[in-house]
């Protein structure tokens, strides 16, 4: 774990507790919610990450023994994201709260959702519910009451995750709790004990009831972390790659060339590592760009080549992104940054094919698609190399934008107006592709990127005298 850790003695952690800068709005939240005798909590990430001295988040987890009923009506707003099992968003100016009433559960059929809830006026009781012990700790910053009645403190000081109880039963009763170990565990720069980790990969055909939403959700937020390999090598140990990233699965132990110090997996997460912690979709592309290897390796000469593995490799970039319902346009931008990432910069190439380069990879994509370059040539072993060529191509990319004027359709000193009225064509793909054809011969001459000399191209091929 980075930093320092927290304190395990109680009193001392109580101490640091109190001492946090807890936002006024939670604060006046918890004062409503505790009126008239009853009992407000801050429990799971809220108090763990205060402890770790991380930022606060956007977001904070209550637990009360008020039922949903009667928290609804000590607020103006509350969004019902959940009655049935007692949890309702409190939303306050400054602060949403995520307030859930103490219960017992019983039953997980659907490996998600407890098939039965009861209220109760016992936190701890509530807390033995929570899956790791460092999510079991609640404190009330009012009252300054400490609750801690699995040793999630100690767990915390010592750089722990352990499960609630039995590991195996609190994975069963969700099956997406072992990704958020391994989560945690690449967040928190934490190591997971040695019987909750021999139970993550236990939980069999259960994960098949796991959305992939909330899979994408945590594989998202794992990769926020300093080094997302800490999970991903946690997901590969338990077998949980082949249910939810199989292409990624078919990685592991396939061996590449001599420009390698690593197989195609270990070289992937590496990738990830080096990637920029705050581009998201530069971090997914190094971790997918090379899934096209295992489907195109050969051997020649003694050497493995991996003819084709980027344009591959985005087909299957797509697929699995797809399938973890990735927005569609991080999942372009992601796929894009995997089929261009064998981009081979040579001095010799004209203006014209530095502007088509960025046509073809898009002008907004250039910078991810160096870091992408850059962590990719770091992972190649424990050398760390440096890319080629990149400062070279910054440098020819500058001067060209610089003297061009036409990168896209619609730098074009004419439209799609212009092109159906002289070519007298209504609405449709012709039209796009009359002003493709004009784009490319600009891009060859940007002195060409006139009205007069657009429209008299126009005009040649409407009466069929354009030798084009």
């Amino acid at each position: 774990m980075s930093g320092a850790r927290p304190p395990a003695d109680p009193a001392r952690a109580r101490a640091s507790l109190a001492a946090h800068a807890w936002p006024v709005p939670l604060l006046a939240a918890l004062a409503r919610l505790a009126a008239g005798g009853h009992r407000a909590y801050l429990v799971g990430g809220s108090v763990r990450d205060a402890l770790l001295g991380r930022p606060d988040g956007a977001r904070w987890d209550v637990a009360s023994d008020l039922e949903p009923a009667e928290v609804q009506a000590r607020f103006a707003r509350v969004e019902p994201t959940g009655l049935r099992h007692g949890t309702v968003l409190v939303l306050e100016p400054g602060a949403e709260i995520e307030c859930t009433t103490f219960r017992r559960e019983a039953g997980y059929r659907d490996a998600r959702h407890p098939d039965a809830v009861t209220f109760t006026d016992d936190p701890v009781a509530d807390l033995a519910r929570r899956d790791l012990t460092v999510n079991a700790i609640a404190f009330d910053p009012l009252a300054g009451e400490l609750l801690d009645p699995f040793g999630g403190l100690a767990d915390l000081a010592a750089g722990v995750l352990r499960a609630v109880g039995d590991p195996l039963a609190r994975f069963r009763e969700d099956a997406l709790r072992p990704l958020r170990v391994a989560r945690l565990a690449a967040t928190l720069e934490m190591e997971v004990a040695p019987a909750t980790r021999a139970a993550l990969g236990q939980v069999g055909g259960r994960l098949a009831g796991v959305s992939m939403e909330r899979v994408r959700d945590e594989l998202e937020r794992m990769l926020t972390a300093r080094r997302p390999s800490r999970g991903l090598e946690l997901l590969r140990e338990a077998g949980l790659l082949e249910a939810w990233l199989p292409e990624l699965a078919a990685t592991v132990g396939v061996p590449q060339n001599r420009w390698h110090a690593y197989d195609v997996w270990t070289h992937s997460i590496l990738s990830c590592d080096e990637a920029p912690e705050n581009d998201r979709s530069v971090r997914w592309a190094a971790l997918l760009h090379d899934l096209g290897k295992p489907g195109t390796r050969a051997e020649r000469d003694g050497q493995a080549t991996f003819y084709g593995h980027a344009a591959l490799g985005a087909t299957l970039a797509d697929a699995l992104l797809e399938r973890l319902r990735m927005p569609r346009a991080a999942r372009e931008r992601i796929v894009t940054l995997v089929r261009e990432h064998m981009f081979d910069y040579r001095p010799e190439w004209s203006d014209a094919a530095v502007r088509r380069w960025l046509r073809r990879v898009g002008e907004d994509a250039v910078e991810a698609l160096f870091e992408l370059r850059r962590a990719d040539a770091r992972a190649h072993g424990p050398e760390r190399r440096s890319p080629q060529g990149l400062e070279r191509l910054a440098e020819r990319i500058a001067r060209v934008r610089a003297a061009t004027h036409a990168r896209s359709l619609r730098d074009l000193a004419v439209d799609g107006r212009d092109v159906m009225r002289v070519l007298g064509l209504p609405p449709g793909p012709r039209v796009g592709e009359m002003l493709s054809a004009l784009l490319e011969e600009v891009t060859e001459d940007p002195a060409a990127n006139t009205r007069e000399h657009l429209l008299a191209r126009l005009a040649a091929r409407a009466s069929g005298h354009d030798p084009a």
